[in-house]
């Protein structure tokens, strides 16, 4: 018979048997068992990279915000301080504007140049016998230095003299004959020609006394020079020569050198823009003082008053030199010594003079800060005159008596309380500037001192 048709009831047992007789295709792997270490080595690097840049991230956010708290903290401290009663106050050394005389002065670079300086030469050549200075001394003019030797020179002199006696002898015989002469003439008994002959040799006889004559001097003079003396006053340097050389007249260098040192003076040099003013004191007859400076402008050293201007002005620089005489008693001044002179052109009095710490200057104007009488500060506009070492004029903007400001100006702005202190009084500038502390009330604690 043939197979009869499945029946619906036997289908699905023969598809779930089918299934599951039917194998799976095997699970392929995604990657390899040797790539998975590689991966997680990957994924660690980049954990620390990212850790990495976010540390240095915020480090430099950090970095930036305390320096901006650091830069507006000046400001909020000022802010604080504006309003008085909101913060403490700003201490802050202050000085009195007051009234004074100030000069005005022109500075230039100077040297001390003696007046006079000498090198001394032997005169006469011979054997250097003795000296008699030791180095470093002050002599007078005419003092003995150093003696040549001078017997080669009293010989010539007494060979001089000898001759002298010589020929005056022959000139006083030539002058018997001569009158003798004469009066043979008047009677006729010689011819003329004789007599002539007799006035030319008396002539001849007196021009040879008087060579011997000047034979005498010149030796005299030479044994003059052989006692080598002092031309001027001053102070010798170093010796150049030692006793037992011959020294000669021609020898370029020579035997000691003399300088000047009371007076001394210093030639220094002014802008030619300044010397109207000098040439005008000068004219009208003014003794312009002149003081001597260190080279740091520190100490001054001797003052002295302006002698003579050079007659051109150096057209390199624009400046003309001048020199300024120092009596110099206390041989302050050395030669060659490098010094600051400050000319004294004018002299004012009765100026409003104020510390030159205390003024400011911005692009726009020069002004101070004013502590007023509440102990608040305000900004004053000034015009400034002339500026003397610490002090300056003021010549309009202040008055006398004013406290200015003159350390920690950078804390300060228009309305700010302070605590101000006179260096110079050793007080406070006012008493509401430095007011003093109120009573504790009872229970209250105490405050603590500042450290």
């Amino acid at each position: 018979m043939p197979d009869s048709p499945r029946s619906p009831t036997e289908s699905p047992e023969t598809d779930e048997q089918l299934s599951v007789s039917t194998p799976s295709p095997p699970v392929k792997p995604k990657s390899p068992e040797r790539a998975r270490p590689r991966t997680t080595k990957l994924s660690r690097r980049r954990r620390l990279v990212w850790l990495a840049v976010l540390l240095v991230v915020g480090l430099g956010i950090y970095f930036v915000w305390s320096r901006t708290k650091t830069t507006q903290s000046p400001s909020s401290t000022t802010k604080k301080g504006k309003g008085g009663a909101g913060g403490a106050p700003v201490p802050v050394v202050a000085a009195k504007s007051h009234t004074g005389d100030i000069g005005v002065y022109f500075t230039g670079l100077g040297s001390v140049t003696p007046i006079y300086t000498v090198t001394v030469k032997s005169r006469v050549d011979g054997e250097l016998m003795s000296v008699n200075y030791k180095e470093g001394d002050l002599v007078r003019q005419g003092d003995l230095l150093a003696q040549i030797d001078p017997r080669p020179f009293e010989v010539q002199l007494t060979q001089a003299q000898g001759q002298l006696i010589k020929d005056q002898a022959t000139l006083d015989n030539a002058r018997i004959d001569l009158k003798r002469y004469q009066t043979l003439v008047s009677q006729q008994a010689i011819p003329e020609q004789q007599f002539a002959t007799q006035q030319a040799t008396v002539t001849q006889d007196e021009g040879i006394v008087k060579t011997d004559q000047g034979t005498i001097d010149s030796a005299n003079l030479n044994i003059t020079y052989s006692h080598i003396t002092a031309p001027i006053t001053g102070r010798i340097g170093l010796r150049l020569v030692d006793p037992g050389n011959i020294v000669h007249a021609t020898d370029t260098n020579g035997l000691l050198v003399i300088t000047q040192i009371q007076p001394i003076s210093v030639i220094f040099t002014i802008a030619e823009d300044q010397l109207p003013i000098v040439v005008q004191k000068m004219n009208a007859g003014q003794r312009l003082t002149v003081d001597a400076y260190s080279r740091d402008m520190t100490t001054k050293i001797a003052s002295g008053t302006l002698t003579t201007l050079d007659n051109e002005i150096d057209p390199t620089t624009g400046t003309l030199r001048l020199r300024a005489t120092f009596d110099n008693q206390d041989n302050a001044l050395f030669p060659n010594q490098f010094v600051n002179a400050r000319l004294l052109v004018q002299e004012k009095h009765g100026v409003t003079l104020v510390p030159t710490a205390a003024i400011q200057r911005n692009s726009q104007a020069t002004y101070v800060y004013v502590v007023k009488p509440d102990s608040t500060v305000t900004v004053r506009q000034i015009t400034v005159g002339t500026t003397e070492g610490d002090n300056s004029e003021v010549t309009s903007g202040l008055t006398p008596g004013e406290v200015v400001v003159m350390t920690g100006v950078d804390k300060l702005q228009e309305g700010t309380k302070v605590n101000a202190q006179i260096p110079s009084a050793n007080a406070p500038a006012n008493r509401s500037a430095n007011p003093s502390p109120a009573a504790p009330k009872k229970g209250a604690k105490a405050p603590k001192k500042a450290r």
